[in-house]
């Protein structure tokens, strides 16, 4: 089955979604702000769902037209080979969304949807009545500018569902993000990094697992997984695959801490379950008593910023610690993730050297990267 799938992304993270799917082996299609289309089969979606760190879920392509009407919608919606995916029994959700289109009543559109995809499923099986006691089959519409993107859901629970958080914290860092800032920093196997503000540890369990290779979604199950149309030794073999990639002898060093001994013990637990706590050294102290004698570390945090926790006391005096640090030891990187728009100022007195918006769930923070000296 040869087909087209799209990987959504949060807004900002759409570049190191597609490096991704390009180091998978796949060929991207196109890549558009929240999403990048690219071309696979059965395989792609339970390896692209294994393996991708920073993407949201993954969603199967059915169909993409123009609709101003809704016997349009309905029509085309019934024209699409739904018998090929869908089995007699399977369960159907119809979700959907309209920005900027002539059908702007989202819930009209998803009813008429429903029915045009049960009254091609009833065609093709001879059956008027199902019972929906399979799998789940998630339908999504998105509208756009009267442009109709049909897709159905493979992922289920979002990726960044890892299934190791099992302790949390106040306000936690969301796991596709955290996987996201350690891939656009420099670290890597062999250099230290450490996160002085490491909350319940999302940013250090997540470099972990890259610098051992373990496949975020290894852990976990996914709706498609049920599905007649992707025979079960797929997911075996990938899987199988996935645990032989493993680096067990990885050069791996990190270091964790927080003034907290709550979100230290949650970021210990969450280690542990994620397989990872071997290769990071957890310990409960105060960002001014962090230090190490490593002539490059990189620091990548996401401190309080008085958003959601911290008060203004607290995130001047982190920002004074850091900007320190950075000082004293000129090798040193420092990638900070926060909604405080006064940070450069306050750490380095000037511009950082790269920056990029992103988005903590709804929240709007921006990516700041301050280079060490090579």
């Amino acid at each position: 089955m040869k087909t087209e799938l799209i990987a959504t992304a949060t807004f900002g993270l759409e570049a190191v979604v597609k490096r991704e799917i390009e180091a998978l082996g796949y060929r991207i299609l196109k890549s558009e702000n929240g999403k990048i289309t690219f071309q696979g089969d059965e395989r792609a979606i339970v390896r692209s769902n294994l393996w991708l760190r920073a993407a949201d879920r993954v969603l199967l392509k059915m169909a993409e037209f123009r609709a101003e009407e809704f016997e349009e919608l309905f029509q085309q919606i019934k024209g699409i080979p739904w018998e090929e995916i869908i089995p007699p029994d399977g369960r159907i959700i119809v979700t959907g969304s309209s920005v900027k289109s002539k059908l702007h009543s989202v819930p009209a559109c998803q009813s008429i949807a429903n029915k045009a995809v049960i009254k091609r499923l009833s065609e093709a099986y001879g059956i008027e009545e199902f019972e929906e006691t399979g799998a789940e089959y998630s339908i999504k519409l998105t509208l756009l500018k009267d442009r109709v993107t049909v897709t159905v859901d493979t992922t289920g629970k979002g990726l960044h569902k890892r299934a190791y958080r099992i302790l949390g914290t106040e306000a936690p860092l969301k796991e596709t993000l955290a996987a996201a800032l350690v891939m656009l920093s420099f670290w890597k196997e062999g250099r230290m990094l450490a996160d002085p503000c490491c909350g319940s540890g999302t940013i250090p369990i997540e470099a972990a697992m890259i610098g051992k290779n373990i496949a975020p979604g290894l852990n976990r199950n996914f709706v498609s997984e049920g599905w007649h149309i992707i025979e079960e030794s797929i997911w075996k073999e990938e899987r199988k695959k996935a645990f032989g990639l493993i680096k067990k002898d990885a050069d791996i060093r990190i270091e964790a801490s927080d003034i907290s001994e709550t979100a230290l013990q949650a970021a210990v637990e969450n280690a542990k379950e994620a397989g990872v706590d071997d290769v990071i050294s957890f310990k409960r102290k105060d960002i001014a008593d962090f230090d190490t004698e490593e002539k490059r570390c990189v620091i990548i945090t996401n401190p309080p910023y008085g958003r959601r926790i911290g008060s203004k006391d607290d995130i001047d005096r982190i920002y004074k610690v850091l900007k320190k640090l950075l000082e004293k030891n000129k090798g040193w990187s420092l990638f900070i993730v926060t909604a405080d728009k006064d940070a450069e100022k306050a750490i380095k007195g000037r511009p950082a050297d790269k920056r990029r918006k992103l988005y903590n769930g709804r929240l709007e923070v921006c990516y700041y990267q301050f280079h060490g000296e090579k």
